[in-house]
């Protein structure tokens, strides 16, 4: 190929040959926290051991400690903090000293195509591909174990029995779910997760190796394989290639590398991949990213020249008008068979809930939160993120629709305004039944109402009252029922009517209805003597709660009974404006006091979470454990477990640690060495 006019002539001409035999098994190690001029090659090497189809690498080296340049005294006190005091087989530093450091490899890349090793002998260049290049690192996790030991050394220098402490703190509630069939789209995300990765890494056994010097003589041997052993000159190749050919498979070029892009998240998508998807799913995207936009805003977003007419027809599938202003809808943001990410709750009452908020902004400019959570019963968390889709808080106004009304919107499209409105009326509708109550107590006092029906107040009395005498007879049977539970004396006369004698309970000396730090069944809090009794679901409800949490604040209860409001089918209205005054009466009924704790003066707490109730009677001759555990926290918010196991041993003789333990993990909490009744830890 050369001519008398190159510039650049060929002076020698070198054979290659292609070395198979170390192909899959050589690596490249590099060392990049030391410098090339101190090698590790004189350096003992104790043990070696690898990964192969992850790669990894391990080597424990040995530590010069007869060298003047190590510190004795910080060798020592390192492997001090390693393993203690005591000396054991799984002990990191046999010598008590830090004798060694162990090297972890990474990946320099993951694509070692490109790279080989070249010896070079007797005009012959011999080159072997390369399997991996690994990066060695030093290897701090026996600091790890460091850490672990100081962790249990605090533990053990506190009060009381701390391993029970941990592992009764650890103890906690958990809800069982069956998860539906995984989806492919969340089979890939699981398979890319770290958590997944890690787990598959550690599922790879070690296999371990034996060292060798580079001055060893089984080195030497093995080097003698990155020279080609068979160079028949039939089994060569010569190369045919056009210098253009050659070049390209040198260096390819970029289109033909493919390039695995990271996965990013769901809500991410560049306006360039968005136009390139339906028109449909262009604006179900845009809203479902964007949760609230003018229509105007919404034809901006898309290419230059898109019918509005179709835009509008797309744009009503997957969302409502709201103050002339398109809102994505429910169902799209949550969709059937998924759940709340913040509490669980499932997608149908999700959409409920939310579709209740944004029929309210069809009202109205501006909304209460708290009014919102007491009508649709779901967790704060759900509440505020359905209100910041769609609205933002103002100072004593609540919060306030994101977007001023589209006037214009309204009298240009006025079919499609009159249609959105026949369609909140009917979900507005469902609503009504799901949450049982009426528009009018929604709407603005200061707004016309031509078209509502005027219901005057003797008239909303005499139906309340005619509610209240059907729902009389169940009622008062229930009454009689229970108070006869409670140690009433019922009398029945000749024509069947029955009267109630409730027995004297009450003590002169204690007011409130209290005895010894403990609000009872018969204290004035409950109403025997009208039919506003707690409904029998709701004490239901209660016993079977108090039944699995023996001990409950009323600010958690009051959270518990929220869920179990909203994981109800929709139409199944058995509870009607349950108060808090309800509620505690219908703890007290039963079978459940109020435990008076002595919170600190500093206490933080607010009221509801002070008032703490536990189970006092289950027939079971374990409630007289339980009552004395109560009456110990009336004296003081936390105790130590060796004063409970003395006080249960000095009044019921020896009490066995098993029972000592289900004692604590039905009541208690632990923290710091002490214990609390739940709900009752002070932060």
């Amino acid at each position: 190929m050369a001519s008398g006019d190159d510039d650049d002539p060929i002076i020698e001409e070198i054979d290659v040959y292609l070395a198979k035999s170390l192909a899959d098994k050589l690596y490249l190690f590099q060392y990049p926290v030391r410098p090339s001029t101190m090698t590790y090659d004189d350096v003992n090497h104790l043990t070696a051991r690898i990964k192969p189809k992850q790669q990894k690498v391990e080597l424990e080296m040995g530590v010069n400690t007869m060298s003047p340049n190590y510190c004795r005294s910080k060798g020592e006190q390192i492997a001090l903090n390693v393993d203690g005091t005591g000396f054991d087989e799984t002990n990191t530093f046999s010598t008590k000293m830090m004798d060694k450091q162990t090297f972890s490899s990474i990946q320099a890349t993951t694509n070692t195509s490109r790279y080989a090793a070249a010896v070079f002998r007797k005009g012959e260049l011999h080159i072997t591909p390369l399997t991996g290049i690994l990066q060695m690192r030093p290897s701090f996790s026996y600091l790890d174990k460091a850490d672990n030991k100081t962790r249990e050394r605090e533990a053990a220098n506190e009060g009381g029995d701390s391993s029970q402490d941990e592992a009764e703190e650890e103890a906690k509630a958990i809800t069982v779910r069956f998860s539906r069939p995984e989806s492919e789209q969340a089979r890939q995300r699981r398979i890319q997760s770290y958590e997944f990765l890690q787990k598959k890494q550690a599922e790879e056994p070690w296999v371990h190796l034996r060292y060798h010097g580079v001055k060893d003589g089984r080195s030497e041997h093995e080097r003698q394989y990155l020279f080609c052993q068979s160079v028949d000159a039939s089994e060569n190749s010569e190369l045919v290639k056009t210098p253009k050919e050659y070049l390209a498979m040198l260096m390819p070029p970029l289109a033909e590398e493919k390039v695995v892009k990271p996965v990013g998240p769901s809500n991410v998508l560049s306006m360039a991949q968005l136009r390139t998807l339906p028109l449909g799913e262009q604006v179900k995207t845009l809203m479902k990213n964007v949760k609230v936009m003018p229509f105007a805003n919404l034809m901006g977003l898309l290419a230059s020249g898109t019918d509005s007419t179709s835009v509008l027809r797309c744009i009503q599938q997957v969302a409502l008008l709201v103050q002339g202003n398109w809102v994505v809808k429910s169902d799209v943001l949550y969709p059937k068979n998924t759940c709340s990410p913040h509490s669980g709750v499932p997608a149908e009452v999700l959409c409920r809930g939310r579709d209740f908020v944004l029929w309210r902004f069809t009202l109205e400019r501006s909304v209460m939160r708290k009014e919102i959570t007491s009508i649709i019963k779901l967790p704060p968390e759900d509440v505020k993120e359905f209100l910041e889709h769609v609205s933002t808080p103002r100072i004593n106004r609540g919060w306030e629709f994101l977007l001023s009304t589209d006037v214009e919107f309204i009298k240009k499209h006025q079919d499609i305004a009159h249609r959105q409105h026949m369609l909140w009326l009917g979900i507005q509708s469902k609503l009504e039944k799901v949450f049982n109550f009426v528009k009018e107590d929604f709407m603005p006092k200061d707004s016309p109402q031509p078209e509502l029906i005027h219901v005057s107040g003797e008239q909303r009395l005499k139906m309340a009252q005619e509610r209240a005498q059907e729902k009389q007879p169940s009622l008062q049977k229930d009454l009689d029922v229970r108070r006869a539970g409670n140690g009433s004396h019922v009398k029945q006369d000749a024509s069947g009517n029955k009267d109630v004698e409730p027995m004297d309970t009450s003590s002169p000396s204690l007011p409130n209805g209290s005895v010894n730090g403990y609000t009872s069944a018969t204290s004035p809090g409950v109403d025997h003597t009208n039919g506003n009794m707690p409904s029998p679901e709701l004490q239901e409800f209660v016993t079977k709660t108090f039944r699995k949490h023996f001990v409950l604040t009323l600010n958690e209860l009051k959270r518990l009974f929220n869920l179990h409001l909203a994981s109800m089918p929709a139409g199944w209205s058995v509870f009607h404006s349950v108060s808090d005054h309800m509620l505690q009466d219908a703890v007290l009924l039963c079978h459940c006091k109020q435990i008076m704790v002595p919170f600190p003066a500093q206490s933080t707490a607010a009221s509801d979470e002070q008032k703490v109730f536990g189970l006092w009677e289950t027939g079971e001759d374990y409630d007289k454990h339980r009552r004395l555990l109560y009456d110990l926290f009336t004296k003081n918010y936390r105790i130590r477990r060796n004063m409970i196991q003395a006080k249960l041993t000095q009044e019921f003789g020896d009490a066995p640690k098993a029972d000592v333990d289900r004692l604590l993990k039905d009541c208690c909490i632990s923290h710091a060495g002490m214990w609390y009744l739940k709900g009752t830890i002070q932060s």
